[in-house]
C-alpha cells in the first residue's frame, strides 16, 4: 500500500521516490542494491559499531539523569528519549554523522530535524484517509506542514551528501562512512535515487523502533523474571572475551526471542498487505489478481488458536524448534519484507544489551497499556518505567 502524500511530495517538488513508494520493475532493481548494504550479515556487520556507540551513549546518558536524583533512580515516560535515540542511531548508520540529539544542549539544526521528522509523522496520519488534492483545499495548514517537514528532511539529506563527497575529495584513506556513503561511492544507483531511499529509510526508522523499545521494556518491567533471565543471558555472552558485535548478538536468542514476543503482541503496523500478481485459490475461494489482501497481526498475535496462552509475554515460545510455522508477520516476508529489518533489530538488541546491562527496570503500573493506531501502534498513555543502576 502506498502513502500518497509522501507521493504526493516528490511529484511536487520533482523528486524521486524511494522502495517504500515504489512497485514494480522499478522497485525490484532499486530493492536488490540496497539489499547489499542494509539487509545483507555483511552489510548489517558494517553499521553494527555506529549503532553500538549510540547505545553506550544512551546508557551514559541515563546514569546522567540518575546521578542528579538524591535516590540514585529515575522515573521517567521514556517516549521522547526513545524517540531521540532512534533517530540519532538510524541516522548515524545511514548518513554517518551524529546529530548530538543525547547531549544536554544538542545543535539548532539537530532540533530543526528532529522537529521535521516529528510535524511530518504527525501529519501523515489525518493525510491517509483523504486524497491530497483534497486535503489542499480542506485543511491547507496541515498540508502545508507536511510539506515543510519533507523540504527540511530533504534539505538535511543534501548537507550530508555534500558533506561525504568532501570527505571523498580530501583522499583520505577510506573507511566505513554509513550506508550512503557505500551506495554513493558503489554508484550503481544515480544520486536523487540514494538520497530518495536513505530518506525513506529515515522516515519508517524511527517511531517504527522506539515503539517496541517502549512495549520491550514495559513488559520486561512488569515480568522481572524474565528481565533477570535476559540480563543473565547477555553476562553469558561477553563472558567470553571480546567479540565482533555480529558474535556477540548471535549468542542472545532469547533476547531475540524478547523482541519477536513484544512484536507479537503489539505489532508496529496491525497489518501486513499484498495484492496478488496471479489469481490464488484458497480453500475454493478465488482471490484474484490484483486483491488487496491483508493479515491482522494485531488479532493474530493475540489468538489461542495460532499461539498457546497468548495473553502470557513468553520470549521463550520462540526458542523452540518444534514449530516451525509461519508465525513471525512483524516486518512482512518475502521479498518485499521491511527493508530497514536488520538495523531495527540490531538497534534495539544493541539498545537493550546495553540498557539491561546497565540498569533494572521496574514500572509503577503492571496494568495493561491501552493502545491507540496513530499510523502505527502505540500506547493511549506511555507507561512510567523506573531505572535503578544494577551496580
Amino acid at each position: 500500500m502506498l502513502i500518497d502524500s509522501w507521493t504526493a511530495h516528490r511529484k511536487l517538488r520533482n523528486h524521486k521516490c524511494g522502495v517504500f513508494l515504489k512497485n514494480g520493475e522499478e522497485w525490484r532493481s532499486d530493492r536488490l542494491v540496497l539489499n547489499k548494504e542494509v539487509i545483507s550479515p555483511v552489510g548489517t556487520r558494517k553499521f553494527l559499531p555506529f549503532l553500538n556507540t549510540v547505545a553506550e551513549d544512551f546508557v551514559d546518558f541515563m546514569h546522567r539523569q540518575v546521578r542528579k536524583n538524591t535516590r540514585r533512580s529515575l522515573t521517567v515516560d521514556l517516549y521522547r528519549d526513545l524517540f531521540r535515540f532512534t533517530l540519532e542511531a538510524s541516522s548515524y548508520a545511514l548518513y554517518g554523522e551524529r546529530l548530538g540529539l543525547l547531549e544536554e544542549s544538542p545543535q539548532p539544526e539537530s532540533l530543526h530535524f528532529i522537529d521535521a521528522i516529528e510535524t511530518m509523522l504527525r501529519t501523515t496520519l489525518p493525510l491517509l484517509f483523504l486524497p491530497p488534492g483534497v486535503m489542499r483545499w480542506v485543511n491547507n495548514k496541515l498540508w502545508q506542514e507536511h510539506m515543510d517537514a519533507w523540504d527540511a528532511i530533504f534539505k538535511h539529506a543534501d548537507r550530508c551528501i555534500q558533506n561525504i563527497y568532501q570527505e571523498f575529495c580530501l583522499g583520505q584513506p577510506r573507511k566505513y562512512s554509513g550506508i550512503m556513503a557505500e551506495l554513493l561511492l558503489q554508484a550503481e544507483l544515480p544520486l536523487d535515487a540514494i538520497k530518495a531511499n536513505i530518506i525513506e529509510f529515515t522516515a519508517g526508522g524511527v517511531d517504527t523502533t522506539a515503539m517496541p523499545l517502549l512495549f520491550t521494556l514495559f513488559e520486561l518491567a512488569r515480568n522481572p523474571h524474565v528481565q533477570t533471565a535476559v540480563r543473565e543471558e547477555i553476562k553469558a555472552a561477553e563472558s567470553g572475551g571480546p567479540a565482533e558485535l555480529s558474535k556477540v548478538l548471535n549468542r542472545l536468542p532469547l533476547l531475540k526471542g524478547t523482541i519477536k514476543e513484544t512484536l507479537r503482541l503489539y505489532p508496529v503496523g496491525i497489518t501486513v498487505q499484498r495484492y496478488p500478481t496471479r489469481d490464488v485459490v484458497l480453500q475454493n475461494y478465488c482471490v484474484p489478481a490484483g486483491t488487496l489482501c491483508q493479515v491482522g497481526l494485531y488479532a493474530m498475535g493475540r489468538s489461542p488458536e495460532v499461539f498457546s496462552d497468548p495473553e502470557r509475554y513468553d520470549p521463550r515460545r520462540w526458542l523452540s524448534k518444534e514449530d516451525s510455522n509461519f508465525k513471525a508477520l512483524a516486518f512482512g516476508f518475502g521479498a518485499r519484507q521491511c527493508i530497514g529489518r536488520r538495523l531495527a533489530e540490531a538497534e534495539m538488541m544493541l539498545f537493550l544489551m546495553h540498557v539491561l546491562r546497565n540498569f533494572k527496570i521496574d514500572t509503577v503500573s503492571k496494568a495493561d497499556v491501552k493502545t491507540v493506531f496513530g499510523f502505527i501502534l502505540m500506547p493511549e498513555k506511555p507507561p512510567l518505567l523506573t531505572f535503578r543502576p544494577t551496580d
